[in-house]
């Protein structure tokens, strides 16, 4: 069994990840998939806090860039995150992985209302805690909330899982000459308006030294070594 270099961390997961290559909604098999490598990764002892993104399912940005209300539109989004949660919490349960749900909206019915040391409680007892609904808050995306939960949690590291193997000073999938960063700090990140994640949650982990790891969550296994501290990404620091 390989042996994690971290105790807890923070992973976040975009929910575009969840569609697969079927673009929007929910792919059965990829969501199982990311649920067997999470299981893979909890078991080595690492506890795990997880935020995903609702992107798959609906974006408040994009909706307000089209004129809808950006406060509701982003309440929409928390909803879209809660959906994508409860599928992850039902992928990982099967796999025998014991997960709770903790909103930052309200919903009794479906999931714990989120407190901090009830979430911290729960990682210690060797469950999965999915944090739902971003920060709660409109205008504010689900990385800014992954980085405020990792904060929250006293996790020592944010990983980033996205449908890219690291960060890039150019968008690889449209510029062939693009040059893969090992390192990056998250001041170069922020002048160079690299699109890791946005400018509140780079700053957010840089005011609190807080590195940040990227890498591809479609290859399998890719979780379980970020965890064991192999280099299969981008770090910012």
């Amino acid at each position: 069994m390989k042996k994690p270099v971290y105790k807890r961390i923070l992973l976040k997961l975009s929910g575009e990840a969840l569609a697969g290559d079927q673009g929007t909604g929910i792919n059965p098999a990829v969501i199982n998939q990311i649920a067997q490598d999470v299981k893979v990764a909890h078991e080595t002892g690492v506890q795990i806090g997880l935020v995903i993104g609702g992107g798959n399912i609906f974006r408040g940005l994009a909706a307000s860039a089209q004129g809808m209300d950006r406060a509701n539109s982003d309440y929409m989004g928390m909803l879209a995150t809660c959906i994508n949660a409860l599928a992850l919490q039902e992928a990982l349960e099967k796999a025998q992985v014991p997960t709770r749900v903790q909103s930052a909206i309200q919903m009794a019915e479906i999931a714990e209302p989120y407190i901090r040391r009830k979430a911290i409680r729960h990682l210690e007892k060797g469950r999965i805690v999915i944090f739902a609904a971003g920060t709660g808050n409109p205008f504010f995306t689900t990385d800014t909330a992954a980085s405020l939960r990792a904060m929250e949690i006293n996790a020592e590291v944010l990983m980033k899982a996205t449908k890219v193997d690291g960060i890039y000073d150019k968008d690889p999938t449209k510029h062939k000459d693009a040059i893969k960063y090992d390192k990056i700090s998250y001041i170069d990140v922020l002048k160079q308006g690299l699109q890791v994640m946005d400018s509140t949650a780079i700053s957010l982990c840089m005011d609190n030294k807080l590195p940040i790891m990227t890498f591809d969550l479609a290859k399998t296994g890719n979780i379980l070594k970020a965890v064991c501290g192999e280099n299969i990404g981008t770090t910012v620091s």
